[in-house]
This record gives C-alpha cells, sequence and structure tokens, in this order.
C-alpha cells in the first residue's frame, strides 16, 4: 500500500463541505465511513511498517548496545514522509474508491 503513487497532498486542503454529502446525502455518514476509512489504512500502515522493520530487529535484547542502520532510518523516514491516513481516506471517498452501505436502510427494505 505504501509503495504505490498516489496524488493525495501531504498537508491539509479546505474543502467544500457539501462535496462531501454527495455520495451519501449526509455530511455526517460520509465523516464517519472517511474516520473508518482512515482507521483501516491506518492498520494496514502499521503492519507494514512492523513487517519492513522486523528484518532489522537484533536477537539479543541487550539495552546496552543499539545500533544505527541506515536502511531502517530510511524506511522510516519514507513513512514519515507520507500522507496521513485521513487525508488518503479522504481522497479516496471522494473519488469513489470506496465501498460502503448502510445496514439500517437494508432493514427497512422488507
Amino acid at each position: 500500500m505504501a509503495t504505490k503513487k498516489n496524488s493525495t497532498p501531504s498537508t491539509t486542503v479546505t474543502r467544500n463541505l457539501m462535496d462531501f454529502s454527495e455520495q451519501t446525502g449526509n455530511v455526517y455518514e460520509s465523516v464517519l465511513i472517511m474516520g473508518k476509512r482512515a482507521n483501516q489504512i491506518s492498520v494496514d500502515l502499521k503492519k507494514e511498517l512492523q513487517r519492513k522493520l522486523s528484518e532489522f530487529g537484533s536477537k539479543n535484547d541487550s539495552l546496552e548496545e543499539e545500533f544505527e542502520n541506515r536502511e531502517q532510518i530510511e524506511i522510516s523516514r519514507f513513512y514519515e514522509r507520507m500522507p496521513k491516513p485521513a487525508l488518503l481516506a479522504e481522497k479516496e471517498f471522494l473519488d469513489g474508491k470506496v465501498y460502503f452501505r448502510n445496514p439500517n436502510d437494508e432493514a427497512n427494505d422488507f
């Protein structure tokens, strides 16, 4: 996920609030959907980062020895420069790449 090139800005951008309500009809529901997606992205990024950094883990648990690994530092910096999960979720939502459903609406159809 992190290695994909994306056009998401790494800083906040002022948006029209009504743009969020176009897909759901409700701004609050849209924010809820983006928040849940941001949590999913955050968990995925954390797992990916831990998997990459686990390769550099030392076998001995000595607090006295600390080693600096240049590759490990570069990986950490790459993840720090990435856009935040909330910005990625916002971009995906506005581009229509997020699937969502409301179980309450499905219950009323019967």
